[in-house]
């Protein structure tokens, strides 16, 4: 059924309920004998029945056809490139954007798997795609896998969904839950991004602890669809993703067809625009957690599974202070990309749509252009601008594959943005 416009519904982790048709919800019964319009009821877990109730994700769906209506799956010939995991390496690695496709390619066919913390029957860890498309998916996907943060770098996405539909553009996020089914349309002739895709514990906001009640990202800016429906007899591809392959079956219709639904299971949108940025206003530099969009913790308290951290426009006002990120060796795994405009540690090679990864204990920080410019810069009050970059933190090594080692986006020559670094030692 279609709609005029878009519409949301606002927080983060809330018990939401949205329905197309007036008494489509169930009243006090989440699976009744017969549901509002002759409509099937059926629930979507996300989490283990008999985790904590904070932790439980699940959503109630009523729709036309039940999602068992389908025949069996068949594995596809063509498979994400980047599956095949790469030899261990400890060094840098830095890429260049990703070229827009000459032919016609959806969202899923232009997928590559960048790195990896692990295979993909993994139960926790992360990994990480790139996305190049010029041509709307007319078929529908799922992941059995994890959740998928998705960042686009350029051009628009409408996701159409299971529960509603959510449209996304440079500078917004959105996270598709584990198992949700959806259809990428591109609302610009190409588009470009990249993906998390978490395997596990959900994505959440991070506690603010000492810093209070306000700050970062606020609860009320998430967006979550309101209910849509497709009513179509007609044959749809319907596309998962299972321990890393692709399988495909054939419906009769399309699964898009939920008129109503209750729950906490749901796809969501935020604008990192609207992030709230903290920082220091005396002397030294935080940390980059204070950049923390969403977190999905560890079995190790304090170490996150992933943390999802922007570096947006700011002011830096700290005085006596070396600016730019300090130079560092850390026990996390960071992969880093840029949405647009410039990192302000590194004076050029890094582009927007391209990436970098530092591994743990893998020295790195400002290349030498960026560090003599802060070292001689006059310290008043600057504001960093135009610019959007972002990082997927996580506790575990991250693998590239063996097409992400091998591609020519690859810079071989990443290390030497640093060799120029003059000795600059003195006695006295």
């Amino acid at each position: 059924m279609p709609v005029e416009s878009l519409a949301y519904q606002s927080g983060f982790n809330n018990q939401f309920s949205s329905e197309v048709l007036p008494g489509a919800l169930p009243s006090g019964r989440n699976s009744p004998q017969q549901a509002p319009y002759g409509l099937y009821a059926e629930q979507l877990s996300g989490t283990a029945f008999t985790v904590p109730r904070s932790e439980a994700r699940r959503t109630w769906l009523y729709r036309i056809k039940p999602s068992a209506n389908h025949p069996a799956f068949q594995r596809l010939e063509r498979q994400i490139r980047g599956r095949d995991t790469g030899p261990v390496t400890p060094n840098r690695l830095r890429w260049d954007p990703q070229p827009i496709p000459a032919e016609a390619t959806d969202f899923l066919d232009g997928l590559l798997t960048v790195a990896a913390t692990a295979d993909a029957e993994q139960a926790s860890g992360i990994s990480v795609h790139l996305y190049c498309a010029n041509a709307s998916m007319q078929r529908v996907f799922f992941n059995a896998d994890g959740e998928w943060l998705i960042v686009p770098q350029q051009g628009r996405l409408r996701l159409a969904t299971e529960l509603g539909l959510l449209d996304i553009e440079p500078q917004e996020i959105a996270v598709i839950p584990r198992g949700m089914k959806f259809r990428v349309e591109l609302l610009d002739s190409s588009a470009r991004g990249y993906i998390c895709e978490n395997h596990g514990a959900a994505l959440r906001l991070p506690d603010l602890g000492p810093i209070g009640s306000n700050g970062l990202a606020n609860p009320r800016d998430f967006l979550v669809p309101l209910a849509h429906y497709e009513e179509r007899d007609e044959p749809v591809q319907l596309v998962q993703k299972f321990l890393g392959e692709l399988w495909a079956c054939e419906l009769d219709h399309s699964p898009l067809d939920v008129v109503a639904w209750h729950g906490n299971h749901v796809p969501y949108k935020y604008d990192l625009r609207l992030f709230n940025t903290l920082g220091t206003v005396s002397y030294d530099h935080p940390d980059p957690s204070i950049f923390t969009v969403l977190t999905s913790p560890s079995d190790t308290q304090g170490m996150a599974n992933v943390d999802f951290v922007i570096f947006p426009p700011r002011w830096m006002v700290a005085e006596s202070t070396f600016r730019p990120p300090w130079f560092h060796r850390n026990l996390m795994n960071e992969f880093m990309g840029l949405i647009h405009g410039a990192y302000d540690a590194k004076a050029e090679g890094f582009a927007p749509g391209g990436a970098s990864l530092h591994n743990c204990m893998s020295a790195h920080g400002p290349d030498n252009a960026s560090t003599v410019q802060a070292i001689a810069a006059e310290l008043k009050p600057q504001k960093i601008d135009h610019t959007m970059a972002f990082m997927f933190e996580t506790g575990r090594v991250l693998r590239p594959s063996r097409y992400a080692l091998e591609c020519p986006q690859l810079q071989r020559d990443y290390d030497a943005c640093w060799s120029g670094m003059a000795k600059t030692f003195h006695r006295n």
